[in-house]
């Protein structure tokens, strides 16, 4: 299958900076026609980029969380440059603050652009695909490509917020490959390690370029990917890893429950246990580069 994506139109959310330039650029130097979204004035030098190189590049900003901000994307993507193959889900935000001491506000905005963010442009383009697919009897090829983070599974103390969100969007990534198969709409997350400005001072060095990404941000876009979907990816400076759902650890069966048989099957299995090994996968945030 190809890798070409000559005359695909995608929307990139965030594409003003970081990860979603970078992506935004690739996606435009393997031939897809641009939308993209950022806030006001934020995405005109990638636009101005794009267009420098024979790109075609158009605009349509906006706070990803307000829904007429996804309505004015799928119109510049359907209507005014005539249909919509690839919807790469980047803007983000945080407010990073340890759990006692977070505010509403600060909760709800983290949330709002993530979670809700990622939701709004995924349904309506959900909506349109499905419309395409059933109008021409024949499932359409679309790609839709969420930004997950390993902070959906590591729990980290002062992101209650953003590991939240990331793990609602893992979550509707599953339930968009799932729901949308059938009509030809294949989904997958990647949990990216790249230094941009909202990781700055937490990521570094050459390593973490948002450069490392976009390549396989571009491969999931294209037909060439067309059997994978429903995955999760970690990926930065080279490295991918593709990550295994959760396994169950241990079960425990009776037909009636009491406390003492609960303290001795449940408790007894974790009497002997490392009592900070919890569900946080802390052996995925051990991935490195290899030497």
């Amino acid at each position: 299958m190809s890798v070409d994506l000559t005359d695909k139109i995608a929307i990139v959310t965030g594409a003003g900076a970081g990860l979603g330039r970078a992506e935004a650029v690739a996606l435009a130097r393997a031939g897809a026609r641009l939308v993209l979204n950022d806030l006001p004035g934020a995405a005109e030098e990638t636009a101005e980029e794009i267009r420098g190189f024979g790109g075609e590049a158009v605009i349509a900003a906006g706070d990803v969380g307000e829904r007429a901000t996804a309505d004015a994307m799928m119109a510049a993507a359907v209507d005014d440059l005539g249909g919509l193959d690839i919807v790469v889900n980047n803007a983000g935000i945080t407010r990073d603050k340890m759990l006692f001491n977070m505010s509403d506000e600060e909760f709800d905005l983290v949330v709002r652009v993530h979670l809700r963010g990622h939701f709004l442009l995924t349904r309506n383009a959900s909506a349109h695909w499905r419309s395409v697919a059933k109008s021409a009897g024949a499932p359409v090829d679309a790609a839709v490509v969420n930004t997950s983070s390993e902070a959906f599974l590591s729990g980290p103390p002062g992101q209650a917020n953003y590991g939240a969100a990331k793990a609602g969007i893992t979550a509707l990534t599953m339930s968009t490959a799932r729901s949308m198969g059938r009509s030809g709409v294949r989904a997958n997350a990647i949990c990216p390690r790249a230094a941009t400005a909202m990781t700055e001072g937490v990521l570094s060095g050459d390593s973490y370029g948002p450069e490392h990404v976009a390549p396989l941000v571009t491969y999931l876009a294209s037909p060439a990917a067309a059997a994978i979907t429903g995955q999760v990816f970690v990926v930065y400076g080279g490295m991918i890893a593709v990550l295994a759902p959760p396994t169950v650890a241990e079960r425990f069966d009776n037909a009636a429950w009491d406390l003492d048989s609960l303290d001795k099957q449940v408790g007894g299995w974790f009497a002997d246990r490392d009592p900070s090994a919890g569900f946080s996968a802390d052996s995925i945030m051990q991935l490195k580069l290899k030497d």
